[in-house]
This record gives C-alpha cells, sequence and structure tokens, in this order.
C-alpha cells in the first residue's frame, strides 16, 4: 500500500480545510444576508409625475392581457385593471396614438380579452418577458418615429420590467403607469416600480406615473 509523505499530506489537508469551512463560511455569509431581509424598509415610494406625450412619436405597448395569464385564478389584479385599460386604449386610438401588442408562447391575439383586444390592423409580437427579443418591434416602433413608449400589461415582474427596461436601453423614453402594471402579488408590483425608479441606465429614461396623470 502506498504511503503519502508529509510534504503532500500537508497541502492536502489545507485544500480540505479550505474546501469544507471556507463552503460553511460561504453559506453563512448567504444566511445572514436573508435573516437580514426581515429587517428592510422598503423606502418612500417613488414620485408619481404627470405627462403629456405626442401622439405622432408615442407607442402604447399592451403587454400579454390574454385570458391565459390574465384571469381570477392567477392575477386577479390584471382582471380588476381591464376597464382602466379599455379606457387608456380608446383615450390613445382617439388621439392617433399607434397601439401594439404583445401575446405570449403558444397564443394568439384572439386569447386577447375582447375590452382591449387589437382592432384594425394594430400590430402584435409574440415573445417572453422581453418584447424586443427575437421579434420585430424594434423595427416596428422604428418605421414610425416612435421615441416614445407607454408600456402596460402583465406581468409586472415580467413583461412590464422587462421591456420597459429594454426600451429604455435602446434609448426610448418610456412611461410606466403603476395602475397598468398588474402581478399575482403586490411585492412584485412594488418592486418592479422600484426597479424601474433606480436601475442604471434605465431610470433617467423612465417616467413612473398612472392612467389618469397622461395626457396626449
Amino acid at each position: 500500500m502506498k504511503s503519502h509523505s508529509p510534504s503532500i499530506l500537508k497541502p492536502l489537508f489545507v485544500f480540505g480545510f479550505l474546501l469544507v469551512f471556507g463552503g460553511f463560511t460561504v453559506s453563512s455569509a448567504d444566511a445572514t444576508i436573508i435573516e437580514e431581509w426581515a429587517s428592510v424598509k422598503a423606502p418612500p415610494p417613488p414620485e408619481l409625475k404627470p405627462v403629456t406625450v405626442d401622439p405622432k412619436t408615442t407607442a402604447l405597448l399592451m403587454l400579454d392581457f390574454m385570458h391565459q395569464n390574465c384571469n381570477n385564478e392567477r392575477r386577479p389584479r390584471c382582471v380588476a385593471s381591464l376597464p382602466l385599460m379599455k379606457k387608456l386604449l380608446a383615450e390613445a386610438r382617439a388621439k392617433g396614438v399607434m397601439v401594439v401588442y404583445s401575446i405570449i408562447r403558444n397564443t394568439t391575439t384572439k386569447d386577447i380579452w375582447e375590452d382591449v383586444a387589437p382592432t384594425g390592423d394594430e400590430p402584435w409580437v409574440q415573445a417572453s418577458v422581453d418584447k424586443f427579443f427575437g421579434t420585430d418591434l424594434e423595427k416596428i416602433l422604428a418605421d414610425k418615429g416612435i421615441t416614445t413608449v407607454i408600456t402596460v400589461g402583465t406581468a409586472a415582474q415580467g413583461a412590464v420590467l422587462y421591456t420597459a427596461s429594454a426600451a429604455a436601453l435602446r434609448g426610448m423614453q418610456v412611461i410606466v403607469p403603476v395602475d397598468g402594471s398588474t402581478a399575482e402579488d403586490t411585492y412584485f408590483e412594488q418592486y418592479v416600480v422600484y426597479n424601474l425608479s433606480k436601475a442604471p441606465g434605465v431610470s433617467s429614461k423612465v417616467t413612473l406615473t398612472t392612467v389618469d396623470m397622461i395626457k396626449f
């Protein structure tokens, strides 16, 4: 049977010690961070601002208002927002604002709630959370000279967060009515608003508002 010299055993022992106890230290740090969450206090709500948009250069993005994910079982807050979204949509159309829809995979535009469904030749894209990724959305907007988007939909932590951020990172002005960004939990809605108001490279392009504070 082979034996190891002390010169070999020493580094092996040190490596094993670091592997075991070093891992324990990292885990303890992680646990400490999670434990601190219980004492986290939310900062004051970001300021909501009135905004006036130019209908010629603004598009309303209606994100994922479908029966499959906007329903009373999964996201009742989305269903509750539909009358307000219908109002916003009617006002935007009356002023000639471009309207663009999105749907999730394995659905069609026929799955969109009738009260807020597309009419005529209003364009739509199909994607996961970032509606720019793998779609023609950027070209659709650029072809019409769109420089500002109003982003509403569900889920707040999915389609709204990632699409609004993607638009901002492309240099667009982004308007997010907080009462048109819904999720299955109010905490999700809250952290999305804080994220959009603080994220580097994004927050400077985002205006947080409400539907009633938007003028066309």
